[in-house]
């Protein structure tokens, strides 16, 4: 039977609305962890080491919560193999290999525009206009994300971004794309399982692909036991990077759709700046303020009902 969705009343949304901030905080920490991880590991076998640990614990939480992952069908087997390549595979490989060749700045700064990509290609796939309030919000939120990233100098962000186009930068555009697809198909996968199964399943098959592509490429480099500070990363990665806000994350793609969800990771980078200053006493400057309001008004707006 397919799994329906209850209908939200207001304090479940409340609810929701905190754990996708939540989800986005969280993913403001896996820039600095997935940095420490790129120094010490290949892109293949850090991605291996992360969802192989969070596959794992998603299988030991799925059968806690729903008794076990469901049967699927062929057709279910398919979404879950593309869910598990794109947003698994092919994006943990594109952010892993961009963090080893540009700072984590210019990374939250494609990361950005993720929210703006899922709207537009969803809106061309399927044919239809995004409410104009749901637009104007997803804009604004991403001008104060690119605020917040460029600490008010925007134009110079962009010249130097510009100006030192490269690897890293097509990585990340490459992760971009993988995540749209993530995201979209995982709209069509909610519609037959719940958030936690399509996880553990994306998890599962993404591990599977990952595993391939290190037998076939064989390692880069001679593979060495990670250091502490690594293993520590490594473990963030796999636990606060994946089962929690992966799992929530769905659950805003089933309740909420795909663009109203994903514009919560505009969020990102304004608690990545907050931590920055609360715990390394980094400079918090007032265009990062303005920005951090702008976003968080752009996320308001795209929600509001």
């Amino acid at each position: 039977m397919p799994h329906v969705a209850p209908r939200l009343v207001p304090s479940q949304n409340i609810r929701l609305y905190a754990s996708l901030s939540m989800m986005a905080f969280l993913w403001g920490g896996t820039f600095v962890a997935g940095r420490l991880v790129s120094a010490e590991m290949p892109p293949l076998v850090a991605a291996m080491a992360r969802f192989g640990l969070a596959a794992l614990l998603l299988l030991w939480l799925v059968r806690k919560e729903e008794g076990g992952l469901p049967r699927l069908t062929w057709r279910q087997s398919g979404l879950m193999a593309l869910l598990g390549l794109s947003g698994v595979c092919l994006y943990n490989l594109f952010f892993f290999a961009a963090l080893a060749e540009m700072p984590a700045s210019r990374t939250a700064l494609f990361v950005a525009f993720n929210p703006i990509a899922v709207a537009l290609i969803g809106a061309l796939t399927a044919q239809r206009l995004l409410p104009i309030d749901q637009t104007a919000g997803i804009c604004v939120a991403l001008i104060g994300a690119v605020i917040v990233i460029s600490g008010g100098d925007i134009a110079g962000l962009l010249i130097d971004v510009g100006a030192g186009f490269g690897r890293g930068e097509l990585f990340m555009l490459a992760a971009v794309g993988s995540w749209v697809g993530y995201t979209l198909l995982g709209h069509k996968a909610l519609g037959s399982v719940s958030p936690l199964a399509a996880t553990t399943w994306a998890a599962l098959f993404g591990f599977v692909f990952l595993a391939i592509g290190l037998l076939i490429a064989g390692p880069t480099q001679p593979l060495q036991l990670p250091t502490l500070t690594c293993t520590l990363a490594i473990l963030y990665l796999a636990i606060g990077g994946t089962v929690v806000p992966f799992v929530w994350f769905y659950l805003g793609v089933r309740e909420l759709g795909p663009e109203r969800t994903a514009v919560f990771t505009n969020l990102v980078p304004v608690f990545g700046v907050g931590l920055g200053a609360a715990i390394l006493h980094e400079p918090l400057e007032a265009a990062m303020l303005a920005g951090g309001a702008l976003v968080i008004a752009g996320v308001f707006l795209t929600n509001r009902k």
